[in-house]
């Protein structure tokens, strides 16, 4: 399964970019999921996306919990609670 990742304001500065193709390993099926594998890569990517830190995601542009479900080809996008313009 591909997603297309977005990433916003300080999630955005922390890993120096904006967005990212992802195939997906078998079994990782949900935000959640997604955010604990992109924090296992380690450094900048935990210093963003790991267990300590509150983010609100996105799922095609809708807020959702970490628990929703993915689709094919679907976007995912991660920013703090509050984001500037």
């Amino acid at each position: 399964m591909h997603v297309s990742l977005r990433f916003f304001a300080s999630v955005r500065e922390t890993l120096g970019k904006s967005e990212e193709t992802l195939v997906l390993p078998p079994g990782t099926k949900t935000v959640g999921a997604v955010r604990l594998l992109l924090a296992a890569r380690g450094g900048v990517w935990f210093d963003a996306l790991g267990e300590g830190r509150v983010l609100r995601t996105a799922c095609n542009q809708v807020m959702c919990s970490p628990d929703e479900v993915l689709q094919d080809g679907c976007e995912v996008a991660f920013f703090p609670p509050v984001t500037g313009g």
